[in-house]
């Protein structure tokens, strides 16, 4: 909720700040879970006990011209972020966290469909969360970043957020995403026990922090294919655009 309680930030409408406040405090996800499950571990050491983090995601003040109770907001290039950062962090924490429901699929909160009596758009963050479907069920890989730093007025953060997981298929894939929204940056990763001769991927980015779907314009935030990585020996050399989330697939 950037701005605070009670929602009245604009979906939609925000400078670098509003990006900044947004997704450091999606960031404090990682602080939360590693509390609580350090609490939980005193007493369920085996880890025979889930945590479920429920209804989580952004919450700004309902679109313009609709009924506040209704908690319908549009989403943009940064709710896509958002999730990433969430879905990466869950994945860190999968030995704990076993189940997430984000707030809400359609015409609520962060919702990945929007509707208007017989029209529907897919929202960015729908598509960050198509991106992420084949980690459903896989195994969580140890995976070795290191990050430039991001900052904007008070707000200080890792520019890049990651995880890996190898999935049933035995495709190892690789989540990456670039919180700054001014500069590319470029990673390398070390994956410990990986093999992998070909990288492929996806990038869901744009040209502006603020772009979105709309019912006129679908598919102005959509993956296209990535080219941005190279692979050599056991290094994954990756460079991300501004305010980007990546998906690959090491093959």
């Amino acid at each position: 909720i950037p701005g605070g309680w009670p929602p009245r930030a604009s979906a939609t409408v925000f400078d670098e700040r509003g990006w900044a406040e947004t997704l450091s405090e999606t960031l404090r996800m990682d602080e939360l879970i590693t509390k609580h499950s350090a609490i939980m571990d005193k007493v369920d050491p085996k880890k025979t006990m889930w945590l479920a983090v429920d209804e989580w995601g952004t919450w700004y003040a309902g679109d313009p011209g609709t009924n506040p109770g209704f908690l319908r907001q549009q989403n943009t290039l940064r709710d896509a972020l958002v999730t990433a950062i969430n879905l990466n962090i869950f994945a860190k924490h999968a030995d704990r966290v076993k189940m997430t429901a984000i707030a809400q699929m359609v015409n609520v909160l962060q919702a990945m469909i929007l509707t208007n009596g017989s029209k529907m758009v897919l929202t960015p963050t729908y598509h960050v969360f198509a991106m992420y479907k084949p980690y459903m069920n896989g195994t969580v890989l140890p995976i070795d970043i290191k990050s430039p730093w991001y900052s904007k007025d008070q707000w200080t953060m890792p520019s890049v957020s990651a995880s890996a997981v190898r999935g049933k298929d035995g495709v190892v894939r690789i989540a990456l995403s670039n919180l700054d929204p001014n500069k590319p940056t470029t990673v390398s990763a070390t994956l410990p026990g990986v093999t992998a001769q070909t990288v492929t991927g996806q990038v869901l980015t744009a040209p502006t922090m603020t772009a979105l779907n709309t019912f006129d314009a679908p598919n102005a935030v959509a993956p296209t294919a990535f080219n941005g990585a190279r692979l050599s020996g056991g290094t994954l050399s990756v460079t991300l655009p501004p305010m980007s989330v990546v998906m690959l697939e090491l093959k």
